[in-house]
């Protein structure tokens, strides 16, 4: 779809298109509804990131809370969305094996008990081994350092799906 396009929806359609940017928080981009028209990509990008920004800390703490833990118990059940099963199939972390399962697991474990939320990282900024690398790394932080690093890996997650929903042009 065209950011052109998009400007033009009504808010419905508009929820429709943009609702999954943000990891089943729709509320991000219902909140960039009143300023449309975007002239571009990044004018629309920043406001949705400014939105998020702007939120109390509780209401990102949900955005946060609402992503799934990578290759965890929603990926193998097959109810991810579909944006984060294609992220997390491009990392072949649907074909792991057992043991690289396990591995995972237990990462996932330990970043959720430190933390008390999932370890996030934009799958398609990384490699496997550079994810495992980052989850070790990151678990040597405190937890405010995680909160702002799980928020910049939100954005980066959603400038690339927004930038896969919308192109500039007519």
């Amino acid at each position: 779809m065209t950011l052109d396009a998009l400007n033009e929806l009504s808010p419905e359609a508009f929820l429709d298109v943009m609702g999954g940017i943000y990891e089943h928080s729709p509320w991000v981009a219902s909140a960039a509804l009143p300023f449309r028209p975007f002239p571009n990509l990044p004018s629309l990008q920043q406001t949705l990131r400014e939105t998020v920004d702007a939120a109390p800390l509780a209401r990102q703490m949900t955005l946060i809370q609402a992503h799934p833990d990578l290759a965890g118990k929603l990926a193998r059940a097959g109810n991810l969305t579909a944006e984060s099963t294609r992220e997390q199939a491009g990392l072949g972390l649907d074909q792991l094996s057992d043991q690289e399962y396990l591995l995972f697991s237990e990462l996932n474990a330990r970043y959720r008990e430190r933390f008390g939320f999932p370890f996030i990282i934009c799958a398609r900024k990384h490699s496997r081994d550079s994810v495992l690398a980052a989850f070790r790394q990151r678990l040597k932080h405190d937890r405010d350092s995680e909160i702002l690093e799980a928020l910049r890996q939100i954005h980066d997650i959603a400038a690339l799906r927004l930038g896969d929903a919308i192109h500039s042009g007519s």
